[in-house]
């Protein structure tokens, strides 16, 4: 199989779908790689580092979806790389549609066969595939998080961990997960106070045990969101329905109760964020405010540590790289039940439910349009 890897374009993001590691593997399994020249310059590798592993270079993302059967990347498409998309052609890549209407449109309008990274689960019922850059975004929410807060931010000028005699920062964290758990290492590592919300005892137990008492948990209802949102300086949104639109649960009546220069990092902004006031930021431009409260939604955290990211990003999705290239991707789908629930457009159709509820689409079944 021919497979081409584009060099990414969203703002600021400097990941590229394969790392010459990945690349010399598909190639030692009989395949062909194709790089947009600089693609992998963002994370220190050269186009000759690439060359080295077997891949060939071409100039622009025009020859790459032109020629390639497969493309690999890290961010979902932007339109221009949508319409050149062709039918039958493979993508697999992060998508996010649940909020992205018109990226959801023009793949069904290019009639390839769209694999999602974010939505390939395991037999754990887990998402291996957005795991380590959960795991990368959730600590860096807290970086993120102690930077807003100091006062040339536009924050309250609080240090997280405060210093003898003076309090620390009170550390909420929405969401027990992947995500959670990270963000609540680095803010507990700060030594910072911190409280996490989540809708599962057993999970809220298992963080009890693992931080042995060092953040207070908490089961997560409305009154318990508004209390301890009021008394926060920092707010990490960090929950996730898999495929869906992320629920709104801090709104902008919340909002109100909080002190000003206080801060909301959406981790979950990919998926349409889980405050009522976020909207997507780059991060070039990461944080805006409203009602005296510093927002950072930046929608491609892990690409600001493009190198940590990239690498741990390929040690997860190799195997299936691996599989779609050499089962072709109807056998791979076949044999793999929690690959098969990573495709979500289908030439012209939609295969992931949540994503079809959530755009108001139609949806048919992943299985069948294999059979």
């Amino acid at each position: 199989m021919l497979i081409g890897v584009p060099k990414e374009i969203k703002n600021h993001e400097y990941r590229v779908g394969l790392t010459p590691v990945s690349v010399r593997e598909l190639v030692s399994n009989g395949h062909s790689v194709i790089m947009q020249t600089g693609a992998g310059a963002g994370i220190g590798e050269s186009d000759q580092s690439y060359i080295d592993a077997g891949a060939a270079i071409a100039n622009t993302a025009e020859d790459i979806f032109a020629d390639a059967e497969m493309i690999v990347k890290v961010k979902e498409p932007q339109p221009g790389e949508c319409k050149m998309l062709r039918p039958g052609q493979l993508l697999f890549t992060y998508l996010h549609l649940a909020p992205d209407p018109t990226q959801t449109n023009l793949l069904v309008e290019s009639e390839c066969v769209a694999i999602a990274y974010e939505t390939v689960t395991d037999h754990n019922g887990g998402l291996p595939l957005l795991a380590p850059m959960s795991e990368v975004a959730g600590r860096m929410s807290i970086h993120a998080g102690a930077t807003c807060l100091e006062k040339s931010h536009g924050g309250a000028g609080k240090l997280l961990g405060g210093v003898p005699g003076v309090a620390p920062a009170n550390v909420l964290v929405i969401g027990g997960g992947v995500v959670g758990t990270n963000a609540m290492q680095m803010a507990v590592g700060m030594n910072a106070n911190v409280t996490v919300l989540d809708r599962s005892i057993n999970r809220l137990r298992e963080l009890d045990a693992q931080f042995g008492g060092r953040v207070s948990t908490v089961y997560s209802t409305r009154a318990a969101l508004e209390q301890h949102v009021a008394n926060a300086d920092l707010v990490i949104g960090a929950v996730l329905i898999p495929g869906a639109a992320a629920p709104k649960l801090v709104t902008r009546e919340m909002l109100a109760s909080m002190r000003t220069g206080s801060v909301l990092v959406d981790v979950a902004i990919d998926q349409g964020g889980c405050f009522e006031t976020s909207k997507a930021t780059t991060h070039e431009n990461p944080t805006y405010i409203v009602d005296d409260v510093v927002h950072y939604c930046v929608a491609n955290m892990p690409g600001a540590v493009a190198t940590t990211s990239a690498h741990a990003l390929n040690n997860a999705t190799l195997p299936y790289t691996l599989a779609l290239a050499n089962q072709g991707y109807k056998d791979a789908l076949k044999n793999d039940a929690h690959l098969l629930q990573g495709l979500n457009v289908h030439h012209g159709e939609i295969t992931n439910e949540p994503v079809a509820q959530a755009l108001g689409m139609s949806f048919i079944d992943p299985g069948s349009v294999l059979a």
